[in-house]
């Protein structure tokens, strides 16, 4: 059985992945915001300096996993960040890339990486997941502005926008 205070942290906590894509933008935020490429090893200094206390992790599988999966991000999202970055300009058209918030291009990017090429995560999700964190880190104008954009990208996809391929 649970307890009363088992429930409310259940509750509380954010799943893994979701907590994956807040750490892997974070951290790309902050790499955007010096100039760097994105590097996990320097990603392990930041999560370990910055992000372990502000989300209030501990030493856990849930950590880990989150921790993992938003490694897995960062490099995704880094290997290929030409063709998300086009993908973005591209549905972006009428906006120039330096007036997209730094909050939401991040944004964009993880979602945009899993809409291409993370297949076994439904289009919908990664709307839903990206909408979702805008609304935590930015305004209801980005989060408008997040779901335009990634609606319109999923609408030219060769896969339904609600189901995940098979790995």
């Amino acid at each position: 059985m649970f307890e009363e205070s088992d429930l409310e942290v259940k509750n509380t906590k954010l799943h893994s992945k979701r907590l994956a894509r807040e750490l892997a933008m974070q951290y790309l935020f902050s790499c955007d915001i010096a100039s760097e490429l994105p590097d996990v090893g320097k990603f392990e200094e930041f999560y370990e300096e910055s992000l372990k206390n502000e989300h209030n992790l501990s030493d856990n599988r849930y950590s880990r996993k989150s921790k993992e999966a938003a490694e897995e991000l960062i490099v995704n999202v880094a290997l290929n960040a030409d063709v998300i970055d086009d993908k973005i300009r591209e549905f972006a058209a009428n906006w120039q890339w330096d007036r997209i918030s730094v909050v939401e291009r991040n944004i964009l990017r993880i979602a945009v990486y899993e809409m291409l090429f993370a297949l076994d995560v439904p289009p919908i999700v990664s709307i839903n997941e990206a909408v979702s964190i805008a609304r935590d880190y930015s305004n209801e104008r980005s989060c408008n502005f997040i779901n335009g954009i990634l609606n319109s990208i999923k609408d030219t996809l060769d896969r339904d926008g609600r189901t995940g391929a098979k790995k």
